[in-house]
């Protein structure tokens, strides 16, 4: 028997890994998929691209396509050596010619040159942390000539846009075959249909929403989460105007419950947040107060001689936009200030939900400001107090107020093993395999 027991926990290769994911991209193009702001995004991107340079669980760079890289003085020129002996799902070899030809698709800005077994980038301004950007799955390489194919360890052998995508284990995969046969990956099911199909054993692996995820652990579900790596924020949509829209703005910021948010609302789905980045990633999140101050509040807005009435926008189709839409509006009530909740027309404030887009500080900050409308934070330094000091200023013009970093999570059938799921969110499944008999 126990001879048994160990035949059935050991890997195996073969059967069909079957997934649901609430959104459907428009395209299967790497560019697309990191731009469309959720985790499964992610995941297709890493299934069939790879990248030049991966991160580490700790955010450091590592060799993928690319087996070494050094700047030249001055950090604007990079030289990079490829990898030999990768292919394309073709069976034709990954050139130093497709790599460029990728590289300026996705960057327009920089200036790709190919040489035999190597690629020099060189960028229009200092980039001391090119690999970190190289490492973005928007700088996955892709041949875009005919047929789009990549790197990566599956390829497409149907694709119904916004309906199913099918993928297939690459046997020539340069990191070695992974052991999953093939990848059923069913798109547009909202999270009560997912439910439903893993209930009746039609999905292996599904999302949950965050507010959800502990309610599916105590009814006895498989449930991973990632880390807290989504900001949920308020972004005012036009700059301050003058010092009096200053205090308005710090009072709303004050008046704010995130506690309640997170633990009422979300059910414990993130962590309550004052800055920008988490504090899992750089330390010093605790350094931005989360709590309620209602009488710092009420104390700013009667330095006003006059409070207008603010419009707060959401998106209707975030199943929890509106609930939290309204506690802010109630909790901006009681300071003092007036928000009209609407869905459409063009708001003073919007509540977005932004992921972060790399696992470096650095380069989390600086995609976080451009999708939030800043102006680059530019080059950050090394050391944690440029860090901090990059992203105080970034919260001092007062055009974003932060309240959560969401988790995202998934729910897991027990046929599916070494299931690993990312700090972004993205679901890691090269090692994944599957029991031999389903429920």
């Amino acid at each position: 028997m126990i001879g048994a027991a160990a035949a059935a926990a050991r890997p195996h290769y073969g059967g069909t890994l079957r997934l649901d994911f609430r959104a459907a991209p428009a395209s299967l193009d790497p560019m697309d998929l990191s731009q469309s702001g959720w985790p499964a995004g992610q995941t297709i991107a890493e299934l069939l691209f790879d990248t030049l340079v991966v991160l580490d669980n700790q955010g450091k760079p590592q060799p993928s396509l690319a087996v070494s890289w050094q700047a030249e003085p001055g950090n604007l020129r990079w030289h990079l050596d490829l990898r030999r002996g990768v292919t394309l799902p073709d069976g034709t070899a990954l050139t130093a010619d497709v790599v460029a030809a990728s590289l300026r698709a996705a960057n327009p800005n920089w200036t790709v040159v190919a040489a035999p077994g190597s690629v020099a980038i060189e960028c229009e301004s200092p980039t001391p942390r090119l690999p970190f950007e190289l490492a973005l799955s928007r700088n996955a390489i892709a041949r875009r000539e005919g047929k789009l194919l990549g790197t990566g360890p599956f390829v497409v052998t149907q694709w119904d846009p916004g309906k199913k995508l099918v993928l297939t284990a690459r046997d020539d995969y340069w990191q070695g075959r992974v052991f999953v046969d093939s990848i059923e990956i069913e798109l547009g099911r909202n999270l009560r249909e997912q439910k439903l199909a893993l209930d009746l054993g039609r999905a292996d692996v599904v999302e949950v929403a965050p507010e959800q995820a502990a309610r599916a652990a105590t009814e006895g579900r498989q449930v991973q989460r990632s880390a807290p790596f989504e900001l949920m924020a308020l972004i005012f949509t036009h700059e301050r105007q003058s010092a009096e829209e200053g205090r308005l703005r710090e009072a709303l910021a004050l008046s704010i419950d995130r506690n309640l948010l997170n633990n009422v609302l979300l059910q414990g789905g993130g962590e309550p947040a004052a800055g920008l980045l988490p504090n899992w990633m750089t330390g010093y999140g605790f350094l931005f107060p989360t709590d309620v101050n209602l009488q710092r509040a009420q104390q700013a807005i009667s330095e006003v001689k006059q409070v207008p009435v603010w419009t707060l926008g959401y998106d209707a189709s975030d199943p929890v936009a509106r609930v939290v839409a309204e506690r802010i509006a109630l909790n901006a009530r009681d300071a003092g200030l007036t928000l009209q909740i609407t869905s459409s027309g063009n708001p003073d404030l919007r509540l977005v939900r932004v992921p972060l887009l790399s696992l470096d500080a650095r380069t989390a900050l600086q995609h976080l400001a451009r999708n939030l409308g800043f102006a680059s934070p530019g080059t950050v330094g090394d050391s944690i107090e440029d860090l901090y000091s990059a992203e105080a200023a970034l919260l001092q013009t007062q055009r974003v107020i932060p309240l959560l970093h969401l988790r995202s999570g998934s729910i897991i059938a027990a046929s599916v093993r070494n299931w690993d799921q990312s700090a972004d969110g993205s679901w890691r499944i090269e090692n994944v395999w599957l029991s031999a008999t389903r429920p």
